[in-house]
């Protein structure tokens, strides 16, 4: 029987008239604001940077593209989640190849999650780390251990509303302060100067940071990971349940495209977001960091990006670095396992482990997942105990699953979406383009490893 405290069940009661205006959708939005959360982290603060400290601003190009180009993804996902019920992983459990209960698509999402733990235990490793610098008389590993605690007293057992609440907080605090220190940038001629941004538009891929780019380019503005994420996001937010079941009928098809557009304003809000955070923390790299030929390293990760404020805001904004660093890095651990728990969970319910109404069932599921993909993070970074590259490895297996998405939904639109609720033939031909220059770029990685 169908529990009614359920997200994932629609229920006719729950029917609910979409907003009308902006200022209303605004109040409605919340599944974007997590992603930002999720998105404005490791990627940025670690392999953003690090690509601008190893590179200049010669890659600057694959960073715009990257926060642009993915959200037309994004949207077509959320538009199937919404005329469709589904969830993801079941929708994507629908392409066609090899099958058995789960289909190739949702095994290549499970390996790519898993390489993916590399950055959580980055991140781990990167606050903990600058609790060290804080506190130097407790070692990295006991704060690695405490941040996993406190991880887990947070997310077990929560629901949406205090992970959305968490990653706006968390959202707010840093991505200001860095877009204020990139603002400063500009006025120092040393380091910054309008030449050097027309040239990072010119679409070179840097020979020697080719890795770092394209791995940037999978974690980067929505990468594969959140793109899995966002469906679950809108589920439980609850946009298809207040457009309801479908039946064809004109009022289904008019709160159904009602709701899809408040989805377009929670994507656009957020894809502002990230991209100010984004292009701020790649241009301090470029800017701070190559000028000053440095390039973060497993031992003093922290120490040479905390140079991005410094030499920016002055001296005293170390410790707001380090406030800073440590919201970022544990706010993304955090909207991170809150996303991947659920997948993981809907996983195993495609598996048969428990039935679609049985909510119960999934939450046990879900919380046993909050611990396993938290404590392998962990003991990842105690064995690898190399930030940069942990999260450098995640991006690129990030990077091999974005083709693997962008054709998966262009199967889902042109063959199982409501040709009612369909996107304009624009929107569609986006799509293709997108997910052509994102094959396109991830085969440009695989040949130039190859033929090393």
């Amino acid at each position: 029987m169908t529990q009614q405290n359920d997200p994932y069940q629609l229920r006719p009661e729950e029917v609910e008239e979409p907003p009308t205006t902006l200022l209303a959708s605004l109040k409605r939005i919340g599944p974007g604001i997590i992603l930002a959360a999720s998105i404005v982290g490791s990627g940025e603060l670690i392999a953003t940077t690090t690509l601008g400290a190893q590179v200049g601003y010669t890659a600057l190009w694959v960073i715009v593209l990257s926060c642009f180009i993915k959200p037309v993804v994004q949207a077509e996902m959320g538009r199937y989640i919404i005329a469709s019920g589904e969830t993801g992983l079941a929708s994507f459990n629908r392409v066609p190849g090899p099958h058995f209960k789960i289909n190739w698509v949702v095994v290549a999402w499970a390996v790519m999650t898993l390489m993916t733990l590399l950055q959580i235990g980055a991140m781990f490793g990167g606050v903990s780390q600058v609790m060290n610098l804080l506190i130097p008389s407790v070692p990295v590993w006991t704060w690695v251990l405490i941040f996993w605690g406190i991880t887990l007293a947070l997310l077990l057992g929560g629901a949406y509303e205090r992970v959305e609440r968490l990653a706006m907080i968390k959202v707010g605090l840093f991505t200001m302060l860095t877009f204020l220190a990139a603002v400063l940038l500009i006025r120092q001629p040393q380091n910054f100067s309008w030449a050097q941004i027309v040239d990072g538009f010119k679409f070179k891929l840097p020979g020697e940071g080719i890795s770092t780019a394209v791995a940037v380019f999978g974690i980067t503005g929505v990468g594969a990971s959140e793109l899995m994420m966002y469906p679950y996001w809108c589920v439980e937010k609850g946009y298809a349940r207040f457009a309801g079941k479908r039946d064809d009928s004109p009022e289904w098809n008019a709160r159904a495209r009602g709701w899809i557009r408040v989805m377009h304003t929670d994507i656009f809000v957020s894809m502002i977001i990230y991209t100010i955070a984004t292009v701020a923390f790649y241009m301090l790299g470029a800017g701070i960091l190559h000028s000053m030929g440095k390039v973060p390293s497993a031992k003093d990760m922290i120490p040479t990006l905390s140079n991005i404020y410094t030499q920016t805001l002055g001296q005293w904004s170390l410790w707001i670095f380090y406030a800073g660093a440590i919201v970022t890095l544990y706010g993304t651990i955090f909207a991170a396992t809150a996303a991947n728990s659920r997948v993981f969970a809907d996983m195993f319910r495609l598996m048969g482990a428990f039935k679609a109404d049985d909510y119960s069932a999934r939450k046990r599921y879900r919380n046993t997942f909050i611990v396993l993909i938290t404590a392998i993070p962990v003991g990842l970074f105690l064995f690898f105990d190399s930030p940069v590259k942990m999260v450098v490895a995640g991006g690129l297996a990030q990077a091999m699953m974005l083709p693997i998405i962008g054709v998966s939904t262009l199967y889902l639109r042109h063959r199982h979406l409501p040709k009612e609720i369909a996107p304009s033939p624009w929107v569609t031909a986006f799509l293709w383009f997108a997910t052509a220059v994102i094959i396109c770029l991830t085969g440009y990685y695989v040949i130039n490893q190859i033929t090393k």
